[in-house]
């Protein structure tokens, strides 16, 4: 469809962030937050913390070896996990703050982990929102009641996180004093604007994203209010994520990578913006992290996160390079090579190693999230490989 010459916006240059200042949220970063609220007070974070590989990494300083997590790394490929979710929903277990705080750690006490990543899902915002969403055994998330008109945007609220999600910041409570007895950081995170509203119009899971972008086209103003609501209640979550003690923050973008560079300019790129400008404000690192996206990497990067992830498909130093100087970068392991010979997975993790040649900056991970059929042994001999390859 040929916008009207009256709504036509010309590109900005791929390392140039276009702001929309029409927009609501561009003028008055209060809004989507309750009134009043004070400045965000954080607790301080405990010295070996903030000395860890990880966050010196995240930083772009030399560490003493190059710092591995895995995104999923709680999860399914675990015994332990298994066992701790039989007969439970993930909803239950993400609001119940005791099970949330165990699975976070899991992967932390059976592995040299350089950080953990709070049990949680990206889609937990929705139902305080409006959205019916339910997780289905064999399919995934199902949300029963998805958007299909510019009312059923009018529609959604947006709550405060403090008093609809209050069992994320109880859960970060539990976890981080563990944590600070190894010294090891917090990661928060959130789904972006755009997987998000992707999934409360598909209603599931999508290949090829074709209501998402029929409802983009065609309702242009209904979507920009979207966007807005989305990017107003993550930053107020991320917000309280930081409050109640993660050391750094990811945002996930999912399936950005379904969008053209032009899309993703005008449709996608100034609430993204806005949201990543009000995290940053927070004062943790914060990643940025898309799959299938290399070819937006550099407006991706051009929006300041001080970590930008890459996926598989391109080779790390390739995607290092469309990045803005000094940032620093994560991955960018299959996750499927997870499930290879060791033969094979050593071989590429030397490949991945190689890539980053030493430089200060480079967190390893997988390009995507851990599988269910990863070996435990295969996570446990990486994380040791790339630690003893990479010891100062």
């Amino acid at each position: 469809m040929t916008r009207p010459q009256s709504e036509q916006v010309p590109e900005p240059q791929p390392t140039a962030t276009r702001p929309d200042t029409a927009h609501p949220a561009a003028q008055d970063p209060s809004i989507g937050r309750v009134p009043g609220r004070p400045a965000v007070s954080k607790p301080a974070t405990d010295p070996k913390v903030l000395d860890s590989a990880f966050l010196k990494t995240a930083r772009g300083e030399q560490a003493p070896h190059t710092p591995v997590w895995f995104m999923r790394q709680a999860g399914r490929y675990m015994p332990e996990y298994r066992a701790l979710r039989a007969g439970k929903s993930m909803l239950d277990c993400i609001r119940t703050p005791d099970l949330a705080a165990e699975i976070t750690l899991q992967p932390i006490k059976a592995f040299p982990l350089d950080a953990a990543i709070l049990f949680n899902d990206i889609l937990t915002p929705l139902p305080t929102m409006g959205l019916d969403l339910d997780f289905v055994g064999g399919v995934g998330p199902v949300i029963h009641n998805p958007i299909s008109s510019p009312k059923d945007v009018d529609m959604l609220g947006v709550p405060a996180t403090a008093e609809s999600m209050p069992y994320t910041a109880e859960s970060i409570k539990l976890i981080v004093p563990e944590l600070n007895s190894r010294g090891l950081p917090l990661i928060g995170f959130v789904g972006a604007p755009f997987t998000l509203a992707s999934y409360a119009i598909e209603g599931k899971g999508s290949r090829n994203y074709e209501k998402t972008k029929r409802f983009m086209y065609a309702e242009p103003a209904a979507w920009e209010r979207l966007m807005g609501k989305f990017e107003a209640l993550l930053a107020d979550y991320l917000t309280e994520q930081v409050k109640a003690g993660a050391s750094a923050v990811q945002i996930f973008d999912s399936w950005v990578g379904a969008l053209s560079v032009y899309d993703y300019r005008t449709f996608v790129k100034p609430a993204t913006a806005r949201l990543i400008e009000r995290v940053k404000a927070l004062g943790v690192p914060v990643i940025y992290f898309g799959t299938g996206a290399t070819h937006l990497m550099p407006d991706m990067a051009s929006m300041g996160t001080r970590v930008v992830g890459a996926d598989w498909r391109l080779p790390l130093d390739d995607a290092w390079k469309l990045l803005q100087p000094g940032q620093s970068i994560q991955g960018n392991i299959d996750p499927l090579l997870m499930q290879a010979p060791w033969r094979e997975l050593k071989h590429q993790t030397d490949r991945v190693l190689a890539e980053a040649n030493g430089r200060p900056g480079h967190i390893f991970n997988v390009g995507h999230g851990l599988l269910p059929e990863t070996p435990m042994d295969a996570v446990r001999r990486v994380t040791d490989y790339v630690h003893e390859k990479t010891s100062q």
